[in-house]
This record gives C-alpha cells, structure tokens and sequence, in this order.
C-alpha cells in the first residue's frame, strides 16, 4: 500500500494526550489512522441511520390500539 507524509500542527495540550495514547501500544502513524477509520465509519453510520429515521418519519402510522387491543391482535398473528 502507497502511503503519504501528512502534516498535522498540534499544541502541545494536543500533542502530549496524542503521546499518551499512542504509548498504550500503536505508533502515533498508526494512531491516527485509526482514528480517521472509525471517525468516518461513524459518519457514513450516522448519515445511514439519519436516512432510515427521515424515512420511518414519513410513513403513514395508524394510531396505535389501546394495550388490550394490540395483544389481542399480536396473539392473531
């Protein structure tokens, strides 16, 4: 896999929680492109989730029944 040099300026606040949690265990490189993977999966699971609410918020409901109602139909089914 081809890789780039990204330069990225961080205050040193920044820096040094970044040094922390790369000491954990990954290289800073590795670190950060794991963030980017998960940061974007979010997104691309954000926007999915946005379409499906826009959607379930655009159908026709009928009013739900009354509790003994609605058992009454489930147990018909």
């Amino acid at each position: 896999m081809r890789t780039e040099r990204v330069e990225v300026r961080l205050d040193p606040e920044m820096r040094g929680k970044l040094k922390e949690v790369a000491a954990r265990g990954s290289s800073i490189s590795e670190l950060v492109r794991d963030l980017i993977q998960r940061s974007h999966e979010e997104e691309v699971a954000g926007a999915a989730r946005l379409a499906a609410a826009e959607r379930i918020g655009q159908m026709e409901v009928q009013d739900v029944p009354e509790p003994a109602e609605l058992k009454r139909q489930l147990s018909e089914l």
